[in-house]
């Protein structure tokens, strides 16, 4: 294989940072970059796919494009020690054929016993303190505050208040080979994120309400076109009982046109034998009478 000048994926931000409060539910958005000139297939894995959902977790990225995925991190019920997160994520990247889709994806295409170049780039997870919340750290059982932990997680927020939204970054050189990255030996690397959909309820967008309501709108409207099939179905039955009556008259006067045919061919041959009669019989008459004047008159 030819030596790789770049990496396959440009990934921004290079850690991934939630704003972590107890029992609510937090997200980081990951963007991946391709300004190569190949398909690009990734996959991504985490060492906790209980306490994480991502999604998408798979996809593929057409040359110079981007794809973005979300980490969405489960309420917590306890703060981790002086807020220190060992959870890590592992992005897998390697090069398909082009014209290839999120369907043909499967888990050999990341496997390096194929022989094919994996690129592996991992993802650690840094947990901030909101603005409004002190950080608390323990200490002799007793928790303290720490000014310097919030002024901090004030300059990771975006003046917008939409938390780690990666930069745009523009990238011109051309892909052509890398030397694999190392294994995740302490991390559970070959665990797969959770499914792409959240098992959090407040991560839903429709609400039970709504759901209904578009539930009924499709039961509504899947009514009225069975009820327009249904009608034409009927005015189809119709249309073939009236044809199939019409055949049956047009059978009927075929057969009593050919029967009045056959009566008037036999009338015809009757009236023709026995117009014929009567002439031979006057031939008869005249010859005989010609042959008796003959003789009487010679």
């Amino acid at each position: 294989m030819e030596a790789m000048t770049t990496d396959l994926l440009q990934i921004e931000p290079a850690d991934l940072r939630f704003v972590f409060e107890l029992k609510k539910q937090t997200s980081c958005l990951v963007q991946l970059a391709n300004n190569t000139h190949h398909y690009i297939a990734f996959k991504v894995k985490t060492t906790s796919p209980k306490k994480y959902c991502v999604r998408p977790n798979i996809g593929i990225i057409k040359p110079s494009e981007k794809c973005d995925f979300t980490v969405t991190m489960q309420a917590q019920r306890i703060a981790p020690p002086d807020m220190h997160c060992k959870d890590k994520f592992l992005i897998q990247s390697t090069v398909v054929p082009f014209g290839t889709s999120e369907d043909d994806i499967t888990s050999d295409m990341f496997s390096k016993d194929s022989g094919k170049y994996i690129e592996e780039k991992k993802l650690r997870v840094v947990l901030i303190s909101p603005p409004s919340s002190p950080v608390l750290l323990p200490v002799n059982g007793d928790m303290k505050h720490d000014p310097s932990n919030e002024i901090n997680a004030q300059k990771d927020r975006v003046p917008t208040g939409v938390e780690n939204i990666p930069p745009p970054r523009k990238f011109s050189e051309e892909v052509k080979g890398l030397e694999p990255a190392q294994d995740m030996k302490k991390d559970r690397g070959d665990e797969d994120i959770v499914p792409r959909q959240a098992e959090n309820a407040g991560d839903m967008k429709l609400t039970k309400d709504d759901f209904q309501l578009n539930s009924n709108n499709e039961f509504e409207e899947l009514k009225s076109k069975l009820s327009v099939i249904d009608s034409k179905l009927r005015e189809a039955e119709v249309t073939i009982t009236k044809l199939s009556e019409e055949r049956c008259r047009n059978t009927q006067e075929k057969d009593l046109l050919k029967k009045e045919l056959e009566v008037l061919k036999r009338q015809i041959n009757t009236k023709g034998s026995q117009a014929g009669f009567p002439f031979l019989f006057v031939c008869m008459v005249a010859l005989i009478s010609l042959a008796v004047g003959y003789y009487i008159h010679p």
